[in-house]
């Protein structure tokens, strides 16, 4: 087992030298592997960039006389992340340590991102002191602000690359510990508890609340994911992995981020993971009925004369109108028809969170009706099953039951295994 290294040792031979004896010295094997383009190092590497080059289709040769940086950075993040999988596969690696400029940092985190959850991985980076959405995704990938460019060693760098060899050390040496102990996940269960993945927002949480009580009598260990953009990511993420029993899908309203263009988008790719992987879903429409921004006076002029409302200082709501609701209701009923496990549709027609329903602010029946019009024309005909009720999507009655028909998907499908529950 090993501490991966991966970087432009062409570039940055120095620190990695230093980041590679102090973490050696804490008693945690290296390996390294090197995804420089241009130029040559003295420090060996145990991945060679013409292994890299050729792991992505490719030749370092080929990249070189191309003449694109871009290009060459895509191919040798691709490569990268396809020998660090491999590795980890064959269980090489206790973690994951980079240092980087925006460059390098685009092909560390790419390979970070390749590998699983619980894995350690730490990036140094000079990009770490903006918004880092775009290098982390889905992962649990820790960033570490260089303060200094990673441009040789001195009396600010050298303590900061200090730190950051301790702290991917400790957290190797943790990772190995759980791994001896047979606590490394990935196969739905923890414990022996299968996982559900449940989605929330502040305006569906009693929903939620109260179909993870349920879950959890009935044996599971549930795991929320804040609606928020990096949540739906997340989750996205761990279901392609294969973490999951189940999924209680309840709060799409990352949807109507993407489609309408609010804040907390979680991509294209929202709501695909379980259904490509045949993970058994219950899903609803919760808070779709909302667009998200952030303070009042950042809402986008195009939609200042909506109808908004100030959820607190920093996230105002705008209620979405029926033809962005349908819109929504499209795509998520092809998503779910597109799904290789079993679905479940459930439909609140009593209002889709705790301010869509009747008297409150965004109460809008026609809006609603698109939506449920436009989602069930896109599951028709398919193997998408359809419960249809009179509930707002907080009532308990509502949550209970989602709960425990997931439940029962998830048990006829690991019926076969002998996982009945």
């Amino acid at each position: 087992m090993a501490v991966l290294l991966v970087g432009t040792l062409d570039t940055k031979e120095t620190e990695y030298r230093l980041v590679r004896d102090l973490i050696i010295e804490s008693g945690q094997d290296v390996a390294v592997v090197d995804t420089s383009v241009m130029g040559a190092a003295s420090m060996a590497a145990d991945v060679a960039p013409s292994e890299v080059a050729e792991a992505a289709g490719t030749t370092l040769e080929e990249l070189r006389s191309a003449g694109d940086r871009g290009a060459a950075l895509r191919a040798m993040a691709a490569g990268a992340a396809v020998i660090a999988a491999r590795m980890h596969r064959e269980g090489r690696l206790s973690g994951v340590l980079a240092l980087g400029g925006s460059g390098g940092s685009s092909v560390a985190a790419a390979v970070m991102r390749a590998l699983p959850v619980g894995l350690p991985k730490l990036l140094v980076s000079t990009m770490a002191g903006g918004d880092v959405s775009a290098y982390v995704g889905g992962s649990d990938v820790t960033l570490m602000y260089s303060v200094v460019d990673v441009a040789g060693i001195n009396s600010v760098s050298r303590p900061i690359l200090g730190n950051a060899a301790a702290a991917i050390a400790a957290m190797a040496a943790a990772h190995d510990r759980r791994r001896d102990g047979g606590d490394d996940g990935g196969d739905g269960r923890d414990g022996g508890k299968p996982m559900i993945a449940a989605t929330m927002f502040g305006v569906t949480t009693p929903a939620v609340e109260a179909a993870r009580a349920r879950l959890e009598e009935l044996g599971y260990e549930v795991l929320v994911f804040h609606a928020t953009g990096t949540g739906g990511r997340a989750l996205e993420t761990l279901a392609a992995e294969g973490r999951f029993a189940g999924v209680l899908d309840l709060t799409t309203t990352e949807l109507a981020d993407e489609l309408v263009g609010g804040v907390l988008s979680a991509g294209p790719d929202r709501l695909t993971a379980a259904g490509a992987a045949g993970v058994p879903q219950v899903v609803s429409l919760g808070a779709v009925d909302m667009v998200n921004f952030g303070p009042a006076d950042t809402v986008p002029e195009r939609f200042r004369r909506r109808l908004l409302l100030v959820h607190n200082d920093m996230v105002t709501l705008m209620r979405t109108t029926p033809g962005e609701a349908a819109e929504i209701g499209r795509a998520i009923g092809a998503r779910l028809a597109a799904a290789t496990g079993p679905v479940t549709l459930m439909l609140p027609r009593g209002g889709l969170s705790a301010v869509d329903v009747e008297g409150g602010p965004f109460w809008d029946p026609e809006a609603d009706g698109a939506c449920f019009d436009a989602v069930l024309d896109a599951v028709a005909g398919g193997r998408v099953e359809v419960i249809d009720t009179a509930h707002d999507i907080n009532a308990p009655e509502f949550a209970v039951a989602a709960a425990e028909r997931l439940h029962r998907l998830v048990r006829a499908s690991r019926e076969p295994e002998g996982h009945a529950r």
